[in-house]
């Protein structure tokens, strides 16, 4: 029995494949699976082409077989089997792959799931075994034959015993080390392990003998132990079902199981779609963020499987980051794989299947905020924060996706409500959506800023996030309604009539605010009447795109930068320290400069701000006490 040579150049391809093309070693079983499941197909289809319709699929098991003493693992299978030539073409020939060959020969190859495309997957099985050996008999055939090989040297093919078409791979595992463990292929809890991991949606049930054990009767704490030939794959995904066979209690299950957690998803999402991209999804948002969900930590993503057999766990790119929440995964034919199939290409199909998917949740959450408004605000309140950063990032590019989806406490509702909500009942005449930033609600109520607004009747959102006003100014405005920050410019409340009679009153004491601005210095850059205050005395308001909480939050980043609003300090002109400030140009100008200090102070403490300087604020209080 002569060795021969591989047909493909070189060893340095098959050292390649073998060590450098899969990033895992456990990928070996997922690959000889698959092309067990291949090979029981091929069978299963030529039966009905011939028409041999008493196959049955069920019987067409594949089975795994653990030696410790010989330190081998047996993964055989039922299906079409391989003659000499197969042997030669599709295992000497490194990169022709039988099973491609058979679906593009296949009439109607468009019906048939077949795994491999690459004729790479069995080599993998080099990765752990110092040699391999297969044996075969084709369907309606009378001789057997055994291939072998230790690697990139080459194989032999000789003549040999089997009783029954199929094939049995047999690996002779390869001898643990320091750095690599071959002996947990011998473990049951590890194969079964793989093969719920990558395998557990073959059609074709995956069998093993696994130990088990059950009390002694009559002998307490002592237990016998005997065998098993257990199906180690569920076979049928939940998702390629129709959701009229699946109870609410099978998607919690299941979701719970795959995902590990402990409570039910807040939003099942599960369809089938065909078309330009074809595919099965099964998505899940969950009850709650997870523990490290706002962090470096977590990792995106959705599972992504080819006809049942997990390609990869966390496929990023089939979720925008505003979307990471989602749990769930995606079963697809139509994906171009790498020749490992542990990555994908990025192709055509896969950023159609990752557009669909964006609508897709973005339609369900728009559904459950109009139809299940408790479990909206449950979801918002876990996962708001992430779509706010959503309108933020990329300078607003998603902000069309992701507008409808935000909302923000209301100060007539007195709880969370959508900006289509707001516009929807928005006074004849008001201008303006108006808002408020501030740490708590609670601070934003006492604000003075706020209290001609509701006294006027207009409804005002209350941003209480660090991300909110910077998401809203990218938003610049939603359904043609512009956005306005109760603190900044002309709020457009005043009648004509009020704003020529504060022009009239700020040019007439034009002397008293250039004496404030001068005592404060840069601290603010104009001292002014106010047109929304009605009874609070003072206020600060900004000139500019910097507000004072986007000062606070920029400032808090590490940076050496010190980023100021362009303040203005605001004096209520109903107020009775107005007219104090106006007697006091002919009484006791030199107070002034005191009052500007105490008034800025006061305002700076309303914005939440902390004092400069508190022992001169605490001086000035008590010189004007004595």
């Amino acid at each position: 029995m002569k060795k021969k040579a591989f047909k493909a150049e070189s060893k340095r391809i098959l050292d390649l494949m073998i060590n450098s093309i899969y990033t895992h070693n456990e990928i070996f079983l997922r690959e000889l699976i698959s092309n067990a499941s291949d090979a029981s197909d091929k069978l299963y289809y030529n039966a009905l082409k011939n028409g041999n319709t008493g196959l049955d699929r069920n019987s067409l098991a594949i089975n795994i077989k653990l030696n410790e003493d010989d330190r081998t693992i047996t993964i055989s299978d039922s299906g079409c089997g391989m003659d000499m030539n197969d042997l030669e073409n599709n295992l000497g020939t490194i990169a022709r792959s039988g099973s491609l060959n058979f679906k593009q020969e296949s009439e109607k190859r468009d019906d048939i799931e077949i795994i491999g495309q690459f004729g790479v997957g069995f080599y993998s099985a080099f990765m752990v075994s110092k040699n391999v050996k297969v044996i075969s008999k084709a369907y309606g055939s009378d001789k057997a034959y055994c291939w072998e090989s230790q690697g990139a040297d080459g194989y032999t093919i000789s003549e040999c015993e089997k009783e029954s078409n199929g094939t049995e791979i047999i690996l002779y595992l390869k001898d643990s080390t320091e750095d690599e463990n071959y002996d947990e292929y011998l473990n049951e809890y590890k194969i079964r392990s793989i093969v719920k991991k990558y395998s557990d949606y073959i059609r074709y049930p995956i069998k093993m003998d696994v130990k088990k054990s059950i009390p002694k009767e009559g002998k307490e704490g002592e237990y016998e132990t005997y065998i098993e030939n257990e199906t180690l794959n569920s076979m049928v995904p939940i998702w390629r079902k129709s959701s009229s066979q699946l109870t609410d209690e099978d998607y919690n299950n299941f979701y719970k199981d795959k995902f590990y957690d402990f409570e039910d998803p807040l939003k099942i999402i599960h369809s089938s779609v065909e078309g330009a991209a074809t595919y099965n999804m099964l998505l899940f948002i969950p009850s709650k963020a997870p523990y490290n969900y706002y962090t470096k930590e977590y990792e995106k993503g959705l599972q992504l499987y080819s006809n049942g057999v997990l390609i990869m766990d966390k496929c990023a790119d089939l979720l925008p980051d505003y979307f990471s929440f989602v749990k769930g995964l995606v079963d697809s034919q139509d994906l171009s794989l790498n020749i490992s199939r542990e990555m994908l290409q990025h192709d055509r199909q896969l950023k159609i299947i990752s557009g669909n998917l964006e609508k897709k949740i973005k339609s369900e959450l728009i559904s459950m905020q109009k139809d299940d408004r408790e479990n909206y605000e449950k979801f918002f309140k876990n996962f708001g924060l992430q779509i706010k950063y959503g309108l933020y990032s990329n300078f607003g590019m998603h902000k069309e996706t992701l507008q409808d989806l935000v909302m923000f406490h209301s100060s007539s509702e007195n709880k969370l409500v959508s900006l289509e909500e707001y516009v929807s009942r928005m006074k004849e005449e008001q201008k303006y959506i108006y808002y408020v930033s501030g740490e708590s609600i609670a601070k934003i109520e006492q604000l003075p800023q706020i209290e001609l607004l509701k006294d006027k009747g207009y409804e005002v959102l209350y941003l209480t996030d660090d991300v909110d006003e910077f998401a809203i100014r990218i938003l610049m405005q939603y359904k043609e309604k512009e956005f306005k920050s109760i603190s900044e410019g002309d709020l457009g409340l005043e009648t004509e009539e009020e704003k020529k009679e504060i022009a009239k009153k700020s040019e007439d004491n034009k002397e008293l605010f250039g004496i404030l601005k001068d005592s404060l210095g840069d601290k603010v850059k104009e001292v002014r009447l106010s047109t929304r205050l009605k009874s609070h005395p003072v206020c600060l308001s900004v000139d500019g795109e910097i507000s004072i909480e986007m000062e606070k939050v920029l400032n808090q980043m590490p940076n050496d930068q010190n980023i100021k609003a362009q303040k203005v300090l605001e004096i209520n002109a109903n107020h009775p320290i107005f007219n104090r400030l106006v007697s006091m140009m002919d009484t006791d100008k030199e107070k002034l400069s005191s009052y500007a200090q105490i008034l800025y102070s006061q305002a700076l403490l309303i914005e939440g701000l902390s004092i400069e300087d508190p022992v001169a604020f605490s001086n000035a209080v008590c010189e004007l006490m004595i």
